[in-house]
């Protein structure tokens, strides 16, 4: 069975940076489309950004933009997320996803994506 496994989430002050990890298990990463999606209770899930499986072409939300990147090492079958300049409004349960590849279609649609992580959660205090 797939597992992604996410960590890296924790506490932080606002303008300090986190790196969030996902490991992906008895799955090739390497072919695949990966990103990072988060969600507050209340609120609706939000893509923060995504890459292909080259690493040639990454996709970020409008509010992470210049903050945040999408690494990946498909070596390892890992996919980062790397958060500079946190804000309060970040705080949030962060999720990793895997899905096919495929061109057309959103970015941040969440149904582009058969794997979901369990979840790690950043919390930024201003």
């Amino acid at each position: 069975q797939v597992r992604l496994v996410e960590s890296g989430g924790g506490s932080v002050q606002a303008g300090g940076s986190l790196r969030l990890s996902c490991a992906a298990s008895r799955y090739s990463g390497s072919s695949n489309y990966m990103g990072w999606f988060r969600r507050a209770p209340g609120k609706e899930r939000e893509g923060v950004a995504t890459i292909v499986p080259s690493g040639f072409s990454t996709y970020y939300a409008d509010s992470v933009k210049g903050r945040f990147t999408i690494p990946r090492d498909n070596a390892k079958n890992t996919v980062y997320l790397q958060m500079n300049s946190l804000k309060p409004e970040d705080t949030d349960m962060y999720y990793c996803a895997a899905g096919p590849w495929s061109f057309g279609g959103a970015w941040d649609d969440a149904r582009r994506f058969n794997f979901w992580g369990q979840g790690t959660q950043v919390t930024v205090s201003s």
